[in-house]
């Protein structure tokens, strides 16, 4: 490949040797790939899809991810930002989808998924005529949001994944912490490119380790085919004005925590501040492959905020080397055997690894509310929030007294809260607000 240099993983643009660009884009991968595969998997357990179509749709997940991260690295027209940012199946709409799943059907699910992208990428088009309202201190907030509610996440994983039959026992503690010791310790005595690929570097010593203790269940290779196509519309969509109401309103969610982590891809990863060209085509690129998604018989896509924490960590940028861990997710699809095999990993060694890049999410956010300035009114909006968002929905019992589907939205989603509460006081709040 011509001019390509290992340098080039800093930058965003230029070729970095494939050797060199497949372990990073594979990293990437292996941040998100349980997660971007486990929505589909509760939620076809739950509406009682049989376990040879769940495996289709697990297909699927990967393949639109894959697409979904292609367009948004290398946009089309105006959708996409051209940002390192990695797509994949969000969770923030597990529970309205089993909700309206189990009230009506997985059809109507994917009818909401279908028209609801649709919308929140014609939105996305047209962002500069309402992204003023998601000021800085805005952005900054949510940021920071998105960092604290994925803490729990890393802990749960490094506990050995929540409800899981070993949940905290001693060798998923051993296996976690020597995960993230390694992870730490590649860092510390490295230096260079090498340095970039710390977590790859402790996934593979976790995952040796969690051979040992017996933790690795190979039994889902036997029964995985080595290549399968994709499933086009396994399910006839259905339109219920009400259920797509309600998917609506978790769209708007999901584009909050797109524009969070395209902000802080820009900051953290870029040192810039994203523009609206970025931004508008962040979200149009989010809303329109879900509706793809929803063609394939899955729930919608968004960015992944674990992967927007390496890139804070380690800062590679660059959009070819990312690009590969795309090509990565496109081929798993195609031969679920190399799927299957990264389903293996063990949720002790994902939470080992990415249990810092949460908290460097934390930082980012962080550092975003300083260069917004510390006044009264920044430090009220952002005081406010988060308290109120990450504090009530600690407690989400106390939203029982809501309709269910404003329980869906709001009581386990403190980004949600903290989103709808910080345009609130960013409108309501006088302007000319001083520091006493």
């Amino acid at each position: 490949m011509k001019n390509a240099k290992i340098e080039n993983i800093y930058t965003l643009e230029g070729a970095v040797p494939l050797k060199n660009a497949l372990p990073v884009g594979l990293q990437h991968i292996l941040a998100m790939f349980v997660a971007n595969i486990t929505p589909i998997m509760i939620l076809a357990n739950v509406c009682g899809i049989e376990p040879s179509l769940s495996a289709r749709l697990i297909q699927n997940a990967m393949i639109v991810a894959g697409i979904g991260s292609l367009l948004q690295l290398f946009p089309l027209w105006r959708v996409g930002s051209g940002l390192p940012i990695v797509m994949g199946i969000s969770f923030t709409f597990l529970n309205t989808a089993i909700f309206i799943g189990t009230s009506y059907n997985i059809g109507t699910v994917i009818g909401c998924v279908i028209v609801g992208g649709i919308i929140e990428g014609l939105l996305g088009l047209f962002a500069k005529y309402w992204m003023k309202i998601i000021s800085p201190i805005v952005a900054a907030t949510v940021v920071t949001a998105i960092g604290f509610s994925l803490l729990s996440v890393g802990a749960n994983s490094f506990a050995g994944g929540q409800g899981s039959a070993d949940f905290g026992s001693v060798h998923n503690w051993i296996i976690g912490t020597v995960t993230l010791v390694s992870c730490l310790l590649f860092t510390i005595f490295t230096k260079g490119y090498i340095k970039v690929l710390s977590v790859l570097f402790g996934l593979i010593v976790g995952y040796s380790v969690a051979i040992l203790f017996g933790a690795v269940d190979f039994t889902v290779l036997s029964s995985t085919k080595i290549v399968s196509l994709p499933a086009f519309l396994p399910f006839k969509p259905e339109f219920n004005l009400g259920a797509i109401i309600s998917m609506l309103v978790i769209y708007l969610v999901s584009a909050t925590e797109t524009i969070g982590d395209s902000t802080a891809v820009c900051e953290t990863g870029l040192n810039k501040e994203i523009s609206e060209k970025e931004l508008s085509g962040a979200l149009a690129v989010d809303g329109f492959v879900s509706s793809i998604s929803g063609l394939f018989g899955c729930t919608p896509i968004t960015s992944f905020s674990q992967n927007i924490g390496l890139v804070a960590m380690t800062k590679v940028v660059n959009r070819f080397t990312i690009a590969t861990g795309a090509v990565i997710m496109i081929i798993a699809g195609i031969f679920p055997i190399f799927g299957a095999l990264l389903t293996t990993v063990p949720q002790a060694v994902l939470g080992g690894c990415t249990i810092m890049m949460f908290g460097t999410i934390v930082v980012a956010g962080f550092q975003l509310v300083g260069k917004c300035g510390y006044t009264a009114r920044n430090t009220t909006i952002v005081a406010l929030s988060l308290s109120v968002g990450l504090g009530f929905t600690q407690c989400n019992e106390m939203f029982k007294i809501f309709p269910k589907i404003v329980q869906s939205v709001f009581a386990e989603n403190c980004v949600a809260v903290v989103f709808v509460l910080a345009i609130l006081l960013n409108l309501l709040l006088p302007k000319d607000t001083q520091d006493s």
